[in-house]
Order: structure tokens, then C-alpha cells, then sequence
């Protein structure tokens, strides 16, 4: 069981704030997860996400990281019309700013006084983000499900200090082939990464419900990730 709010967070330069879903768990946490969002905004999934985190005895909390464009933004991806529209805000977001809000997140949690012990798991772009948070944040663990561009980001493995597990869907048709063989050649030798193939899986195959989930991959990530976090937030 968990109770759920909604807060405020100041971004890091102060100048504005944006809305975050939190849940939280009966009892004090052991520790907090940052869910990152899809390109479909914190709609009813991620927030299924995070009350499954609570329910585990995390500390949930989603950040709005569309609010400089549409704040409360939720898009189901199985209507086309809102994919098509969701792809237009991800053709217009900046990660950069992205990865600074989830530092202003983590900042949130610490200041509260609650937990110390920070990670954060997240889906699609929210993948690359997760890559990104590992790489530019103290963030304390990071899960990226098919992360899209990390490719093109490699130069910035040599800033990750602390564990990252990427899900890595084979079949993902956002994420091809090449840029795959990218990832694994420039991080299978990492100390600090793991990533796991997904045989066949196309993106989006851990998603809470939709046309897109595929169980039996999505049961066998979701444990991989959990045991990952338990592992490392403990």
C-alpha cells in the first residue's frame, strides 16, 4: 500500500518549478527511486511505476520534465495521434535540461531529510536520461529500459561512478542494430555498467499496460531491476 501527492520542485537555478508524483510507502523508506517518464509524460503508468516502487518500500517520485512545454502532459501510446504528438516533444525537449531537473529531484529528496539513498529507473527517453543522471549526477544507482541515443552519448562513460543497468530490447526499432553494438562495445568492459539483451523484445516491452508490454520480458527485467536496487540502495 502507499499514499500518493503531488509536490513542487525548484529547479536548480530557482527560476521556475515543475510537479512531481510521489508515493510512498507505509513505514519510513529504505530508500528513494526517481522514475523517469517516456515520452508520453507522467501518465497512468509511470505513476503505476512508482506506487509498485512504494509497495516495495521505496520512496517514488516522478518528475513533470515536460512542464517548459506542456506541463501535466499524459499520452496514451497506443492512440496514434497522441504518438505522433508525443514524438513532437521529443523532437523539441533538450535532455540537457532534463538530466538538470532530475539533479534538482534528487536535491528534493536528500533536503527532506527522509533517505540519503537515491536511484533512479527510467523508460525510453527517460532511459537516456538515466544514462545521463549516472553520468553527470551523484544519483546512487541508475536503470535505463530501452534508452534511446546512448550511442551517441559514450564519450561521458568515463563519469560513471556508480552502478548502471541498461535493458536492452533486440527487436527495438528506435534503437537499431548498430547503435546496439555501440552500446555493448563501448560499455560491456565498464566496471560500473551492466546491460542485458532482451532476445526478439521491442521497445517499450516493460511497459505497465498497453499494446506494448510484453509480460514474460517485462516480469524478468522488472525482477533483474529490483534485485539491482536492493543490491545497491540497501
Amino acid at each position: 500500500m502507499s499514499n500518493t501527492e503531488t509536490v513542487s520542485i525548484a529547479t536548480l537555478d530557482g527560476e521556475a518549478s515543475f510537479n512531481a508524483y510521489v508515493a510512498r510507502p507505509e513505514g519510513a523508506p529504505k530508500a528513494a527511486i526517481i522514475v523517469i517518464q517516456e515520452i508520453f509524460g507522467v501518465n497512468p503508468g509511470i505513476r503505476k511505476k512508482c506506487e509498485d516502487w512504494a509497495s516495495q518500500g521505496y520512496l517514488a517520485v516522478a518528475p513533470d520534465l515536460f512542464f517548459r512545454m506542456k506541463p501535466g502532459l499524459e499520452l496514451d501510446p497506443d492512440v496514434e495521434a497522441e504518438f505522433n504528438e508525443a514524438l513532437e516533444y521529443f523532437g523539441k525537449y533538450d535532455p540537457d535540461d532534463g538530466v538538470k531537473d532530475i539533479a534538482a529531484t534528487i536535491d528534493w529528496i536528500r533536503d527532506a531529510g527522509e533517505t540519503a539513498k537515491v536511484g533512479c529507473v527510467g523508460y525510453c527517453l527517460g532511459g537516456r536520461l538515466a544514462y545521463m543522471a549516472a553520468a553527470r549526477t551523484d544519483v546512487d544507482a541508475s536503470v535505463g529500459y530501452y534508452g534511446v541515443m546512448i550511442d551517441q552519448m559514450l564519450d561521458e562513460k568515463d563519469a560513471i561512478a556508480n552502478p548502471l543497468l541498461l535493458h536492452i530490447p533486440t527487436a527495438d526499432h528506435f534503437v537499431g542494430p548498430e547503435a546496439q553494438a555501440a552500446m555493448h562495445a563501448g560499455l560491456d568492459g565498464h566496471e560500473k555498467v551492466t546491460l542485458y539483451d532482451y532476445e526478439g523484445l521491442d521497445h517499450g516491452f516493460a511497459a505497465e499496460m498497453g499494446n506494448r508490454r510484453n509480460e514474460k520480458g517485462a516480469q524478468l527485467a522488472d525482477g533483474r531491476t529490483s534485485a539491482f536496487f536492493a543490491e545497491h540502495l540497501g
